[in-house]
C-alpha cells in the first residue's frame, strides 16, 4: 500500500482467509475516508492489485492518467481467493494423489535394484535373510579385521574412533556389496570397532530381543552361580537362530579380546560396560535405568566368563 504521504507498507501472508480479511478492511477504510473527509481524488488514491491484474476499487479520478514513479506505485496484494484458484488447488491435489498412488512399492524398487537393502538400521533377521546366512557379513568382516590387527591395541572397543570416518564406513556398507576393511581409509582399527558397535546399537530390536530382557535380568539376579549360569544358558538357547548365531560369534570374539587383557587392558568387566547397554535394553525405559545398566553389564560379563558353559554343547 502506498499512502498519500509516500509511505509504503507491505503485508504478506500465506493464509488465504487472512488476506481476504485485509482486503475487506482496506476497502472499507478507503470507502470510509471518501465519505468522512470528502477529499478529491487528486489528494488520495489507493490502488489494489488483486491476483495478477490491477483493479481500481475506487476510480476517484478517471481523468488523471499521469504515470507515477515506480516507488510511488500501489503495492500488489495477491489474494488468491477466487473460485478459479480453488479449482487450481484441487487439480494439483488430485494430481499429487494420483502420483503417490502410482508410486512403485519399496519392494519393487529393491527388486529392480534401484534401492539397496540397508544393513545399518535394519532388523537382524532381515539382513540375514537377504544375505542367506544367520550372521551378517559385516559382523564377520569386522571381527576378522579386529582379530588380525586389533587384539593388542590398548582400549580396543573402549576407545572411540573418528565419528566422521565411522559414518563414512556406515554409508559405504549400506551402498556397496563388497567391503574391504584392509583399505587404507579404515586403517584406524577404532573406526572398525566403532562401526561394529554402531551396527548393534542401531538394530531396531537389540541382539537380546525385547521379550527376553526381563527374563535375562531375573536370571542374573539368581544368587547360586550354577543355577544362574544354567538359566542364562536356557534363555540363550531359546533365541531366534540369527540372534543366537550372531551372539555366539560375537562373544567368542570378545572372549579373545579379554584373553589379551594384559596387553589391551580390556577385561570381561570392561567389555561388559561397553557392550551391555548396546546388546540388550528394555523396550521402554523406566526410572530404573541405573539398575538396568548394572544388570546389562553383569549379563555380558557372565556370558564372557562362562562362555563355554553357556554356548557349549549339552555334553560340555
Amino acid at each position: 500500500i502506498t499512502t498519500v504521504s509516500g509511505n509504503e507498507f507491505l503485508l504478506q501472508s500465506d493464509i488465504d482467509f487472512l488476506i481476504l480479511d485485509w482486503f475487506h478492511a482496506i476497502k472499507n477504510a478507503i470507502d470510509r475516508l471518501q465519505k468522512e473527509q470528502r477529499i478529491t481524488s487528486r489528494n488520495l488514491e489507493f490502488k489494489l492489485r488483486r491476483s495478477s491484474s490491477i483493479e481500481l476499487l475506487n476510480s476517484l479520478d478517471t481523468e488523471s492518467k499521469e504515470p507515477k514513479p515506480d516507488h510511488r506505485k500501489s503495492l500488489i496484494f495477491k489474494l488468491n481467493y477466487s473460485a478459479s484458484d480453488t479449482n487450481d488447488r484441487n487439480r494439483v491435489k488430485s494430481r499429487l494423489k494420483k502420483f503417490i498412488s502410482r508410486r512403485p512399492s519399496l519392494k519393487t524398487l529393491q527388486e529392480k535394484g534401484l534401492i539397496k537393502d540397508q544393513i545399518f538400521g535394519s532388523h537382524l533377521h532381515l539382513v540375514c535373510e537377504h544375505e542367506k546366512s544367520t550372521v551378517p557379513q559385516f559382523v564377520r568382516l569386522c571381527i576378522k579385521a579386529v582379530e588380525r590387527r586389533g587384539l593388542d591395541v590398548d582400549g580396543i572397543y573402549r576407545v572411540s574412533g573418528n565419528l566422521a570416518t565411522i559414518q563414512k564406513l556406515r554409508f559405504v556398507v549400506n551402498q556397496e556389496e563388497k567391503l574391504n576393511l584392509d583399505d587404507s581409509q579404515w586403517e584406524d582399527i577404532h573406526v572398525v570397532t566403532g562401526a561394529l558397535k554402531m551396527f548393534f546399537r542401531e538394530l531396531p530390536e537389540p541382539l537380546f530381543p525385547y521379550c527376553f530382557f526381563e527374563q535375562f535380568v531375573e536370571a542374573i539376579k539368581i544368587q547360586d552361580n550354577a543355577t544362574r549360569i544354567k538359566s542364562i544358558r536356557t534363555l540363550v538357547k531359546k533365541l531366534p537362530r540369527p540372534n543366537y548365531d550372531t551372539m555366539k560369534i560375537l562373544f567368542e570374539h570378545l572372549k579373545k579380546i579379554a584373553a589379551k587383557e594384559s596387553v589391551n587392558l580390556m577385561s570381561t568387566q570392561s567389555l561388559g560396560i561397553v557392550f551391555g547397554p548396546t546388546l540388550l535394553r528394555p523396550e521402554k525405559e523406566t526410572g530404573n535405568m541405573a539398575v538396568h545398566m548394572l544388570y546389562q553389564n553383569q549379563i555380558v560379563e557372565l556370558m564372557l566368563s562362562e562362555y563355554s558353559k553357556i554356548f557349549g554343547s549339552e555334553e560340555d
